[in-house]
Formats: structure tokens, sequence, C-alpha cells
């Protein structure tokens, strides 16, 4: 069975009920999720062995957090304890013209503080056939990008292929920063995911005539910009999805990929959201699963983007859909019937 191991932070969400607002809600729901955490339960679901490396205090919150990821089949193993506390995010629903908010409470996170001497990566990329980041993890603090880099090394070393998620936050760094930072990571990278800001604020390329507050996408933009990193980077897959953001409950969801000769733009879903925090995750945990389960580059895409389609259908951070599940919908079945 395949083993994928992924990096970064789990976070404690706490989101207002319902659709309310942070000046009128007097509770919250309480989840846990995080970039690379999500990808490692998608991962699980599918059946393969997914791994998630990070850093978590030694008290009851970090502790169910670390339940949190064993209730749905990830290994937390190589989760090292220690540090002072567990990040936050607070997180209000949009819906129609309203769009979604989330307010950070993670400074000084244990893992924004973990030292590189805090894993062993020889053992944890150990018959590994896969590695996954994001953004995220190097912009939470100067220790984090370098234990990113020490990550990515060590996966090399390792032989094992490497996908990213650009996954830009402008409240976690600059663009300045975070393409310094990123440009130099990109030498590890086998598979890069990003849509047009990931694009443009963490390496600099910006699509064609792309506006997606419009609802408007000008593939040809995408194109474009794809051909220049695949030959600045000698990536293997360029990947992005393609979200038309009609309003906050209704978007347009398609993705589109490119092997050095040959783009291919999957179906497009139109997608009432009941939660779209983790669409991106769940779209990077169902392409690494296609291709790594020996589908080929279009298939695999078609799965993710299916895979990502149904997460917008599912409360919290985590997608909890089966791989027949998502071949059901990519096969043509997306009537929403109840199945008996």
């Amino acid at each position: 069975m395949a083993k994928v191991v992924t990096l970064g932070e789990i976070m404690l969400r706490l989101s207002t009920p319902g659709f309310e607002r942070f000046t009128q809600t007097d509770s919250f729901d309480a989840v846990y999720g995080g970039g690379e955490a999500n990808v490692a339960v998608s991962i699980a679901n599918y059946g393969l062995d997914a791994y998630f490396v990070s850093k978590l205090p030694k008290n009851d919150i970090g502790q169910s957090a670390i339940n949190h990821l064993r209730r749905f089949g990830v290994n937390t193993d190589y989760v090292v304890r220690g540090g002072e506390r567990v990040g936050i995010y607070f997180l209000e629903h949009g819906a129609s013209m309203r769009p979604s908010k989330v307010i950070y409470d993670r400074a000084n996170s244990s893992i924004a503080e973990a030292e590189l001497t805090d894993f062993n990566f020889d053992e944890i990329f150990n018959d590994a056939d896969w590695f996954h980041f994001t953004g995220i993890t190097p912009a939470l603090s100067e220790k984090g990008a370098k234990l990113t880099e020490e990550a990515c090394k060590a996966a090399k070393k390792h032989g094992v292929t490497v996908s990213v998620d650009l996954n830009y936050r402008k409240k976690l760094w600059t663009p300045q920063q975070a393409q310094k930072v990123m440009t130099n990571l990109m030498q590890y990278v086998d598979v890069c995911i990003g849509n047009e800001e990931d694009a443009e604020k963490v390496l600099g390329f910006k699509p064609g005539n792309t506006d997606v507050t419009l609802g408007e996408l000008e593939l040809e933009g995408y194109k474009e910009i794809f051909k220049q990193m695949m030959e600045q980077f000698n990536f293997k897959y360029v990947v992005t999805t393609l979200r038309e953001s009609h309003s906050a409950s209704d978007n347009g969801w398609s993705a589109l990929i490119y092997d050095g000769n040959e783009f291919y733009h999957s179906k497009k879903y139109d997608i009432r959201i009941v939660d779209r925090v983790g669409g991106g995750d769940s779209f990077a945990g169902g392409l690494i699963y296609g291709l790594i389960s020996g589908k080929n580059f279009k298939q695999a895409l078609e799965f993710a983007v299916g895979a990502s389609a149904l997460k917008h259908t599912v409360q919290g951070d985590f997608n909890l859909v089966s791989a027949e599940e998502v071949e059901t919908l990519i096969k043509g079945d997306a009537s929403g019937r109840v199945q008996r």
C-alpha cells in the first residue's frame, strides 16, 4: 500500500453555527483542520497509508487534535509533542453575496516554533512514495520555512515524489516574502498545484484576463503561465483549480492540468456550497490518489475535481467521502438521489 506523507499544521476551527455572523453568535462549533492534515484525511479515506507530520502541545487540546486525525485513519506516529499551543482559526460562513470570513489566532503555535531536531526525516521518508506540503507551513515562521526545505531535501534523497499546493495566505506573509521562500522550494517539486492568485502572489505569474470576482475564466492565460512555470521549474505536472465564483453559495468548479505536452480541462460542476473550506485540499488529495493509484493524468484530474466538488457539500475541513462515491459522481450520477 502506498505511503503518503504530509507536513503542516492542524488547527482548532471555531465556526459560527449555520450562517450566523461573528458579532451575532453566542457559540462556536469546534472541529479540527488544516491544509496538509485535510489532505492526509482524504488519502486515508481512499485506502492509502497517510502519515501526518507536525508538532502539537502536550495537553488535552493537542491530544484532541491527534485523536481527530486518528478517527479518520491518519497515522500520527510522527507527530511530536511539545510547544505551547494549538493554532486556532475562526470561521464565519458566507451566503449569497456575503463572503465567508476567516480570523487567525495561530502565532507561536507548536509547529511554527518546531526545531529541525524534532524530526527524523530519514525515518519518516523511509519507504514513502509521496510527500505533500503547502505554502502555508513555510509562511508560519522562519523555522517553518527551514523545516519545509529540510523535509523536501530528505524526500528527494529517498526518491519520493513531491507535490505542493502553493496556497498563498495574505494574512501570513507578503508576496515578496512568499516568492523569496517558495521559488527556492520549487527545485524539489514534481507536481505543482495552485490557483490564479497563488501563481501570481507566490511565483510571480499572472494568468491572462481572469477575474474570479466576476465569475470569468480565460483559459489561454493559464496555458501561457503553465508553460512558463514548466520551463522555469521543470515540473512533471502543473495543475490549477478553476473556481467561477458566482456567489458565496454557488460556484462553478473545474480544473486544468499540463504535462509539458498537452493541456486538459476537466468537466465542470455547478455546486451549491455547504462548506468550501478544504475544497482545495480535497482536490490535492484526490489528485495524489489518482496519480499514485495508476490513473493517467486526465483520469486523475477528473477524480480530483469530483472529489473536491463533493467536499463542498460536507461540513468541516475534512473531505469525508470514499473513492467509490467519487467514481459514482464522475461517471455521471450527480442526481443526489437518496441511496437505499
